[in-house]
Order: C-alpha cells, then sequence, then structure tokens
C-alpha cells in the first residue's frame, strides 16, 4: 500500500512563499539597442546546425540588399561545461546581453539522457518569458484554410515545462506545474500590450481551469486583473479543447484575437496553428525576454539536404522581419515582408518543399529582385 505524508499547511506556505512582485509601469519587453559607430545595430547572430549556415546567409544577403541597418555578430553556442552543468560560451552570453537581440537558426538537440535542449537553456539563460507565434496564410501556397492570422502568445519559462519532476516510489513519478503570478502578470500584460500595437482589440486566455482550478485558475484570475488596465481591448477566455477544435474547424473567428496560455498549451497550440498554414516552414517565432530577445526559426535542422542549396528560409526570414519590428525597424521589414510574400505568390522561384525547383539562393535572389 503507497501511502504519502501530506506536507503541514505551515510548511507549504514555507516552501513556496512568493517571490517579491515585480510591478511592470512601462512597455513590456522594450527594445534598448544601441547603434555602433557606424550607424547600424549590432545584432548576436546564431546560425545553428545543418540548414542553418545556408539560411542564414540568405537572410544576409536580403538584409543586405534592403540596406538594413543591422550589423551581424555571429556567435557561437556549441554547449561547455562550467561546474559541472552545461550552459552556452560566456562570450556568447556577453554578446547577446551586449546587443539586446539575436536571431537563430535552428539547434538540433541529440536523443538519449543526458543531452539538454539548447533551445531551453537559451530561453533560461536569459529569461525568455514569452514565445511570439504569428501564423498568417501564405498567398500561393495552398492548404486547406484560407486566409488565417492567427497570433499566439506561449509563456515561456514555468509551467510543466519547469523541469520539477521526481520519483515518488519506484513506478510512480510526479510533475510539478508551477504557475507564479509574477511570470503570469509579465506574459499576460505583454499580450495586451502586442495586441495594442498591432491593432488587434480582442485577448483570449485558453485554459484548463475547471480542471486545473489553482494553477490555471490563478493564470485566468490575472488575467481578468490586467484586463482592467486595458479598457479598449475585450478580454476573453475559452477552454484548450474547446479552442482546439474550433480552430480546425474554421480558424478564421481568431483573425481579431491575440491568444495567451501557459507554457505546455501554448508548445501544442502553436505548432497545430502552424499546421494550418503549411507547416513550420513557413511560420516565425520571436522569444521575448525583458534584457534582450532572441528570433528564430522553429523549424528543424535537416542534416538530410545541409550543404546541398536545397533549403527554404522563409521561417528564419519572417522571423527577422519580427526582430526588426521589435527593434523600431517597421519600415525595412515591411519592404523585405512585401518582396517575400509577392514571389511566394508569383510561385517561380521557390524551394522544393514549397513545389519548386529553386536553390536557396534563387529563392533568395527573387526577393531581393523585388525589393
Amino acid at each position: 500500500m503507497l501511502t504519502l505524508r501530506a506536507i503541514s499547511a505551515p510548511a507549504r506556505r514555507q516552501c513556496f512563499r512568493a517571490a517579491p512582485r515585480r510591478f511592470y509601469s512601462e512597455r513590456v519587453a522594450k527594445f534598448t539597442g544601441q547603434k555602433d559607430a557606424s550607424g547600424n545595430y549590432p545584432v548576436s547572430l546564431i546560425e545553428g546546425d545543418g540548414i542553418g549556415p545556408e539560411i542564414s546567409q540568405a537572410v544576409k544577403d536580403i538584409f543586405a540588399a534592403a540596406k538594413a541597418p543591422v550589423s551581424w555578430e555571429p556567435v557561437d553556442v556549441t554547449p561547455v561545461l562550467v561546474d559541472g552543468k552545461q550552459t552556452i560560451p560566456s562570450e556568447t552570453i556577453e554578446s547577446i546581453q551586449r546587443n539586446k537581440v539575436a536571431l537563430k537558426g535552428p539547434l538540433a538537440t541529440p536523443v538519449g539522457k543526458g543531452h539538454v535542449s539548447l533551445n531551453l537553456t537559451l530561453r533560461r539563460t536569459f529569461n525568455l518569458f514569452a514565445n511570439l507565434r504569428p501564423c498568417r496564410s501564405v498567398a500561393g501556397y495552398k492548404t486547406p484554410y484560407d486566409n488565417v492570422d492567427t497570433v499566439l502568445i506561449r509563456e515561456n519559462t514555468e509551467g510543466e515545462y519547469s523541469g520539477i519532476e521526481h520519483v515518488v516510489v519506484d513506478g510512480v513519478v510526479q510533475s510539478i506545474k508551477l504557475i507564479t503570478r509574477e511570470a503570469s502578470e509579465r506574459v499576460l500584460r505583454f499580450a495586451f500590450q502586442h495586441a495594442q500595437e498591432i491593432g488587434r482589440n480582442k485577448v483570449r486566455v485558453v485554459h484548463k481551469a475547471t480542471i486545473m482550478k489553482m494553477s490555471d485558475g490563478l493564470f485566468l484570475k490575472i488575467g481578468q486583473e490586467i484586463a482592467k488596465e486595458f479598457p479598449g481591448i475585450e478580454f476573453e477566455s475559452e477552454l484548450l479543447d474547446n479552442t482546439c477544435l474550433k480552430m480546425v474547424t474554421d480558424p478564421l473567428p481568431y483573425n481579431d484575437k491575440v491568444l495567451v496560455m501557459p507554457n505546455l498549451y501554448g508548445d501544442i497550440l502553436s505548432d497545430m496553428c502552424a499546421g494550418l498554414i503549411g507547416g513550420l516552414g513557413l511560420t516565425p517565432s520571436g522569444n521575448i525576454g525583458d534584457e534582450c530577445s532572441i528570433f528564430e526559426a522553429v523549424h528543424g535542422s535537416a542534416p538530410d539536404i545541409a550543404g546541398q542549396g536545397k533549403a527554404n528560409p522563409t521561417a528564419l526570414l519572417l522571423s527577422s522581419m519580427m526582430m526588426l519590428r521589435h527593434m523600431g525597424l517597421s519600415e525595412y521589414a515591411d519592404r523585405i515582408e512585401k518582396a517575400t510574400f509577392s514571389t511566394l505568390a508569383e510561385g517561380k522561384a521557390l524551394t522544393g518543399d514549397l513545389g519548386g525547383k529553386a536553390s536557396t539562393s534563387d529563392y533568395a535572389g527573387a526577393i531581393i529582385s523585388k525589393l
């Protein structure tokens, strides 16, 4: 018979006492990078593994043609051991902290024990609390769904992905879902501020507070509190399973909303939304933090086609446009975006995964010709 000893209430309060609250009176995750001596903003560049160097080069070529005021600072994230723990090199940490922004290609994590995800390491190192994932239908690339334009924000630091697990007894494992007021308030306020910036008048919290009444209940309650600070935005809530069902039935009613949710739900739902528009190869992503932010391609490193000039750089390119807008360089983002979507709609210079025969450099060249 298995007996679990209850922790007394005073002990619980001592173990899980809340950290001091941080109040956000200004814009969350405001970019504070400075121009260098040449008048450009330095950006840390993590080219990544597999096809990463190829798609990174395509982005660099397009930025150069658009005369975007950005200088690239390549950095290496190959793990090093410090005091027995895996981390990224100190010079890389210093570069990203100094520049306040980074662009990242795909990173491969070996399958098996002892290999910590580099993506997770980066999020924890720089406290990247929100994952921003817009999904927008691409003209010229047909899917079962038309005119999709969803925006999803995922809390990035806690929830089921907190990594707090232990064995109770042999054959019984317990995993703790951590939800804190500070982390929830931070990502929810970012969701409302982002809705204002992109002109959406509704924020919807996706949750399972009917079952997880305390954890998801806290996240939902904080959303209701923060909504009072944004009277021009309508606050809504919806159960996760209902959201999934409705989005795959008809995603168009979600085009006027920003969806925000805890970590695990956002991980699943963001990839589901990517499927609506054609997959991760067409989906940008940004990991947002108070001090710095990292924008990335979320697809795999595709080692089977690495070095062959077949890779599709669209996801990294779209992520770089998000980065430019985050940096206040929307004029350049708009020009590159217009040329990119025009090239995709034209359909004459598409990579193999998009149904064409063009090389990575041909595709980038077609975009450059439309700048």
